[in-house]
């Protein structure tokens, strides 16, 4: 069915802009995976430069899924796939401190005393 009004029309058109650049960055992210799996299994890569490649593909993993040109359960797969790879190879620590991390290393920190339980006293 052909598309009639105005707003369909610039519906189509704003679609094919974006299906354009998702499929660039759809193939940018495969490419940098590609590259990162290549650097883990075949040539001998530094360590130092096989880690940094591997972060690369996460960053744009990372980046593809905050603009939503990939679901972030898709890309956290991803992640997690090559990230098990990298450590497999001995390429990063097992286990990373991540966010909560300090947070849970930290000392709790004392309440401020109640204004009002001060006022009554």
């Amino acid at each position: 069915m052909a598309k009639r009004t105005a707003s369909a029309k610039k519906q189509a058109r704003a679609s094919v802009r974006r299906t354009q650049r998702n499929r660039a960055v759809r193939s940018e992210v495969k490419t940098k995976i590609v590259k990162a799996r290549r650097s883990l299994t075949e040539a001998p890569v530094a360590e130092s430069e096989r880690y940094a490649i591997a972060l690369e593909a996460v960053r744009a993993l990372d980046r593809a899924a905050s603009k939503g040109v990939l679901h972030r359960n898709n890309a956290a797969r991803r992640k997690g796939r090559l990230t098990r790879q990298l450590v497999k190879l001995g390429g990063m620590p097992a286990k990373a401190p991540g966010k909560g991390a300090a947070k849970a290393a930290a000392a709790p920190v004392a309440k401020a005393p109640d204004k009002k339980a001060a006022k009554k006293k």
